[in-house]
């Protein structure tokens, strides 16, 4: 059991090494992209919530 273990971290170390991380600009650029997209989301999610919130103000 503890060879498992150890050959599981001397996997991991292994992979990690070949993972291509992103430069800073990359990671910058990245971020910007989600926030905004995460803010189009709400504000349509919001929208969509007022217009059936009316909706169902004028039905009952």
């Amino acid at each position: 059991m503890k060879q498992k273990i150890i050959d599981f971290f001397n996997d991991v170390v292994k992979e990690m090494k070949k993972v291509t991380w992103p430069t800073k600009p990359e990671l910058k650029e990245s971020t910007s992209i989600v926030i905004v997209v995460c803010l189009i989301v709400a504000a349509f999610t919001y929208a969509i919530d007022m217009a059936i919130t009316q909706i169902f103000k004028g039905i009952f």
